[in-house]
């Protein structure tokens, strides 16, 4: 199954470019046992970590487990991952059920308390919960200081508005309709290839520039999902046409 994986790193290297990645782990509140093994299993393979923190329910407790600590940057995951969408709709946070003012002050609410608690590690860049937002709400955002903004699909351009940074992922581990559990190697492969090529060969109109996203929710893994990880960020991270960017190269903010 990783046979198709290394052809297409390898179409890479032949084409003289190399495949950018980066993860995004969703849905940290707490210092864990989940999180420490994430936080140990990035560690050991030495490649950037874009946490998504959901801010209402943060802990300091989870602050401490990151100070000093380098290679983890924090980004902000909505306000508290609450459903206020009506019955019957999918689930979203960020949605056009609420007045945009409500939404916003609750995002600015939000940013205020993850810069207190992670300062110099907080990057302006928003992950809605259940990657789902308004189209009105996204357009509040540059003005309320944001620069990024992260869901799931491959990206047409990279500013969504402008001075709106778009980065989003592509391979969710986790099965959420069925199992929700590990998605199976094959699926997870399917879907970082698929985007992989489409990069490299400029199809459908897929931004070749936008890096492949990895998600990962530490909280949600099974062993299956742990292994999944190691073997796919070493597989990648240890090829010459590949390279892991951090979030601060991701959203531009470097």
């Amino acid at each position: 199954m990783w046979g198709a994986l290394d052809a297409e790193l390898d179409a890479w290297r032949a084409a003289g470019r190399t495949a950018t990645f980066w993860w995004r782990d969703d849905d940290a509140v707490a210092d864990t046992l989940a999180l420490h093994r994430l936080r140990e299993l990035r560690r050991s393979l030495d490649v950037p970590l874009t946490l998504a923190v959901i801010p209402q329910p943060a802990e300091p407790g989870l602050a401490a487990a990151l100070a000093g600590e380098g290679g983890v940057a924090v980004v902000q995951h909505g306000w508290a991952h609450r459903n206020h969408a009506a019955a019957g709709r999918r689930k979203c946070e960020l949605g056009a059920d609420r007045p945009v003012a409500s939404v916003a002050a609750e995002l600015m609410q939000g940013r205020a308390r993850l810069d207190a608690l992670f300062p110099g590690r907080h990057l302006p860049m928003l992950v809605p919960p259940w990657n789902r937002i308004a189209p009105g709400v996204v357009d509040r955002l540059p003005a309320l200081g944001y620069r990024g903004l992260s869901t799931f699909k491959a990206r047409t351009q990279p500013e969504i508005r402008p001075g709106l940074v778009a980065a989003n992922a592509h391979i969710d581990i986790i099965d959420w309709a069925r199992t929700r559990a590990f998605a199976g190697t094959g699926a997870a492969l399917d879907a970082a290839v698929s985007h992989l090529v489409w990069r490299r060969t400029g199809a459908a109109g897929i931004d070749p520039d936008e890096p492949t996203g990895l998600l990962t929710h530490h909280l949600a893994h099974d062993e299956a999902s742990w292994e999944f990880i190691a073997d796919f960020v070493a597989r990648t991270a240890g090829r010459p046409a590949a390279r892991w960017l951090a979030a601060a190269e991701v959203f531009g903010a470097a």
